[in-house]
């Protein structure tokens, strides 16, 4: 399914057209999930191999883990082709035990993970991390960020998590992390509040070793905005972001529900330091999901304009109970202008 945006920003009109592309589906025995139910997936090459860390349940209940999926060694980055892991039996594999962190996500599970790779000054050493939202008593919260680190030769979790909310404003839950590592500080992008709610405000916080010490938590983006997950990539000297916008009322979302991509010369905790946002998704629904969220993004080359944004989808069932909905997960591929840097602007209410 393709789709075009005309956009006019700076004066300049374009057109930006993308496909989407189904890739998981728990319904779809050809999308190769095996009846599991994965979303929110980050993408990142490794070693030369592509990685897609997700959150999962294999038999469509209980605490969510996270697992992992790739591409066979040295493929090129595609929408298509992504294998999860399975033990020897054929079970989806945990990418790691709650022997250290079961206090404070073993019941609610391990939701929305993010990867990283940054320096650690304690350690004095680069290390790598998926930052993860926990929840100690149910699926649906509250919920606080912690993250596993890989130790040479498999992902280890941690005692504590690694924020929490501390401020009024964040209703005292905080998830859906996005982190990247420049020039010495582990920059986090985050979501307060609840969905149960309809309250739903963007958070931003910086620290030395993206453990402790965090900056004073921010307002990024007011709750009227809706902004569900800030993805921010490196291309080039400048940062490119995408993000959604959810709706959780009732009735038809309204137009600006979907995806949005802007630009920032750095990677900056202000959102009237980003470029005037253009919309790349509507919540159109195609059958298999409508109005996409938790977006992460890769592009083809460090430099290049193609890139494959990942999101999570959502249709309704008809299975009995209070959730009839599967959950997908999907890919657009479209074209992202390299030398595009609107008017900066945060008046995108």
């Amino acid at each position: 399914m393709s789709e075009t945006y005309t956009n006019t920003v700076s004066g300049r009109r374009m057109q930006l057209s993308g496909a989407e592309i189904k890739v998981f589906d728990p319904r779809d025995p050809a999308s190769g999930s095996g009846s599991a139910e994965l979303s929110d997936a980050c993408v990142v090459d490794r070693e030369n191999l592509h990685w897609m860390y997700l959150a999962g349940q294999p038999h469509g209940y209980g605490a969510t883990e996270i697992y992992s999926a790739s591409l066979i060694p040295k493929a090129p980055l595609s929408a298509q082709g992504w294998t999860p892991t399975r033990d020897p039996a054929g079970e989806l594999e945990p990418l790691a035990g709650h022997s250290m962190s079961r206090s404070w996500d073993g019941n609610g599970g391990r939701h929305c993970p993010s990867y990283v790779r940054g320096w650690d000054p304690r350690a004095e050493a680069w290390v790598e991390r998926i930052y993860y939202a926990g929840a100690s008593e149910n699926l649906w919260g509250p919920y606080t960020i912690g993250f596993l680190q890989w130790d040479g030769v498999q992902w280890v979790d941690q005692a504590e998590p690694a924020f929490v909310a501390n401020e009024e404003w964040e209703h005292g839950s905080v998830y859906e992390p996005n982190l990247v590592y420049h020039e010495g500080r582990w920059n986090m992008w985050y979501v307060a509040g609840s969905n149960h709610e309809d309250y739903l405000v963007h958070g931003y916080a910086e620290s030395q070793d993206g453990r402790t010490g965090w900056t004073k938590h921010e307002v990024f983006a007011p709750p009227e905005m809706k902004m569900f997950d800030f993805c921010v990539r490196q291309r080039g000297d400048s940062f490119d972001a995408i993000f959604a916008r959810v709706w959780l009322g009732g009735g038809t979302p309204p137009a600006e529900t979907g995806l949005w991509w802007c630009r920032a010369r750095n990677p900056s905790g202000k959102l009237s330091d980003w470029s005037a946002p253009i919309q790349i998704m509507t919540a159109e629904d195609r059958g298999w999901h409508s109005g996409p969220w938790k977006p992460s993004f890769e592009f083809d080359r460090q430099a290049g304009t193609r890139a494959f944004v990942f999101f999570d989808g959502a249709y309704r069932t008809d299975d009995p109970g209070p959730f009839p909905f599967a959950f997908t997960v999907g890919c657009l591929e479209i074209d992202l202008p390299a030398d595009l840097f609107p008017n900066t602007s945060a008046d995108i209410r």
